[in-house]
């Protein structure tokens, strides 16, 4: 379990706060995660990586000379906000582009893609490389699908060194898209992590048992088995691993790999060593040459007792990129040379969204939709152990913790919009851009959304109808599931939103009005969010888990019912 903390919600920003202070010598925070301390070269390219917190060294620990040029740092197991993301990337930019570089999870792909949208509009080229080397995930004709662990190492590392070295993007790019096609892990757990707060882990196994193709987050494994020995278990990773050789190697009885033994929390470097040295036999065993293994805790989850085995297989380029020095606070190989600091101001990266006065129609809606959103505040605070619960069963447990995070800043953001006299629409876009930068994750993007789209048809100017706020939900549905991609059926929280929206827009052209409009939408909402038990998940961190799902409602669709209830009990004097 996690014994030190105070606030478990300021958890994230406390343990970021701590490292930096711990690392001056060679990194510097900025608002939404840390970059080196030294500047890239002017015109090169950089490196932005990033992920949730709770995996530590990953991400942060990986920026410095020879690594990342910067990372962004979400919320305990969240990805970043694209606003987070968006700082960082500013803060490091060199001229040269920008190569994003992140573990294929839903929420840091919503987010990333996000941030990259706002560079590319402001000139700045920005690339992109998904690792997926976890290959318990998805099958390898759907290697597209599969997350990324610890095999995010190499891959990072081949993007820096080859950005370091004055490549193009274009290069850059080629370079880290053939690490990651050559990159391969597998990890199993001995038990599930705790999160800050929690008085149980967020899933358990029982005494000799071993879950394999466990996530990073705290979600459980595929399957579970009785647990080997640490003789059988390097077996098992290396002859599973092995079963992957890439099509691209030609000989793979006689390749060159990198080799990453990992441990994940509370399995400890004894061990890790213990079963490192079966795993060296039996590579060398099959002609294979490892060069300059690592043995270490790369990518946690918190205290999670459990490993991973990667498998890099090299060309004499990427050789080249995993011997290069590094020195960043996790990961050191030799020492070398740095150029100048950054001198740099906070002020460089306020995007903050301009608080627009509002007539005195659009200052009253403005009024009611604040007490709407502190009542969803309510019940999302209420609820939030049952939502994460939900989300524990097959995903990572985060999304009450989440939900709160975001509908708290919501509403002071709302709070600062309705002092400031705005209208209805500007005070649900702040309160959506702050939802979206303080809950991270697939969550937070998606109900920032939903506000701003709200806010954007609303406007400042007229008095909030049925028909406009009808517009404003089918605009964030469209918005939803082309950011999420997710369909009807696909255990979302688009289950909710599609249904409410279209019974919202036909009660509102039958002439109903507001509150009525809403009260209708919201049964159908309400039905909607318990028929996802019926459910399989098909997208998220729930896929690989659909059928433990199975009889359990998305939390997701529950919170969006319960915040579209609470709203309707409010917005009565419309």
């Amino acid at each position: 379990m996690t014994y030190l903390f105070n606030n478990p919600e300021n958890f994230a920003d406390e343990l970021i706060e701590g490292y930096v202070a711990a690392h001056r010598n060679l990194i510097h925070l900025v608002e939404g995660g840390v970059i080196r301390k030294h500047k890239a070269k002017l015109g090169q390219v950089v490196l932005v990586i990033g992920g949730g917190s709770g995996h530590y060294p990953a991400f942060a620990g990986f920026v410095g000379s020879g690594l990342a040029h910067g990372a962004a740092m979400g919320n305990i197991f969240a990805a970043p906000s694209a606003q987070q993301i968006c700082n960082v990337a500013q803060a490091v930019d060199a001229g040269g582009g920008i190569l994003f570089c992140y573990g294929n999870y839903a929420g840091d792909v919503i987010n990333f893609n996000q941030a990259q949208e706002r560079l590319c509009a402001m000139g700045i080229d920005v690339r992109t490389i998904i690792v997926t080397d976890d290959i318990a995930s998805a099958p390898l004709t759907e290697k597209h699908k599969r997350r990324g662990i610890a095999g995010t190492l190499p891959v990072f590392k081949a993007a820096a060194v080859a950005a370091d070295s004055g490549k193009s993007l274009d290069d850059v790019f080629r370079i880290a898209t053939d690490a990651n096609d050559r990159v391969r892990t597998l990890g199993v757990a001995f038990s599930g992590c705790t999160l800050p707060g929690a008085n149980k882990p967020l899933f358990e196994v029982t005494s000799g048992k071993m879950e394999v193709g466990m996530g990073i987050h705290g979600e459980p494994g595929l399957y579970r088995i009785n647990a080997p020995t640490a003789d059988g278990l390097a077996d098992m990773l290396v002859n599973k691993l092995l079963a992957e050789i890439p099509s691209i190697i030609v000989n793979p009885d006689g390749a060159r790999i990198g080799v990453i033994l990992n441990g994940l929390g509370s399995v400890k470097y004894e061990e890790l060593f213990v079963v490192y040295r079966r795993v060296d036999r039996l590579l060398f065993e099959r002609g294979l040459t490892i060069i300059e293994p690592v043995v270490d805790e790369l990518i946690t989850s918190f205290d999670m007792a459990g490993i991973s085995l990667t498998l890099f297989w090299m060309n004499d380029e990427l050789e080249q990129t995993w011997i290069a020095a590094a020195d960043t606070p996790a990961f050191h190989k030799d020492n070398i040379a740095r150029s100048n600091e950054y001198t740099f101001k906070a002020d460089q990266l306020n995007d903050k969204h301009p608080v627009e006065m509002g007539s005195m129609d659009s200052k009253s809606a403005a009024a009611i939709v604040f007490v709407a959103l502190k009542a969803a505040r309510k019940v999302i605070n209420e609820k939030s152990e049952e939502l994460g619960r939900l989300d524990a069963i097959a995903g990572d447990g985060d999304h009450g913790i989440g939900m709160q995070r975001g509908i708290t800043a919501a509403v002071v953001a709302a709070q600062e919009a309705l002092d400031a006299k705005s209208g209805v629409g500007t005070l649900l876009t702040v309160a959506g851009n702050a939802w979206s930068d303080r809950a991270g994750g697939t969550s937070g993007a998606l109900w920032g959304v939903i506000l701003r789209n709200l806010g954007n048809a609303l406007g400042d100017e007229a008095a909030p109808q049925a028909s406009t706020i009808a517009v404003g939900i089918a605009s964030a549905l469209h918005d939803v599931t082309n950011l999420g991609k997710a369909q009807l059926g696909d255990k979302t929280l688009v289950d909710v939103l599609l249904p409410f929206s279209a019974a919202l827009a036909t009660a509102a052209s039958q002439g109903l009005s507001i509150a009525n409009s809403w009260a209708v939408a919201t049964d159908i909402a309400n039905e909607a969010a318990q028929s996802t038990k019926n459910l399989l998940p098909k997208i998220g961190r729930a896929r690989p888990h659909a059928v433990q799902s199975l009889g359990t409602p998305d939390p997701g669709a529950i919170s969006m019912a319960l915040i579209i209830c609470a709203i309707g009990k409010t917005i009565g004097r419309f």
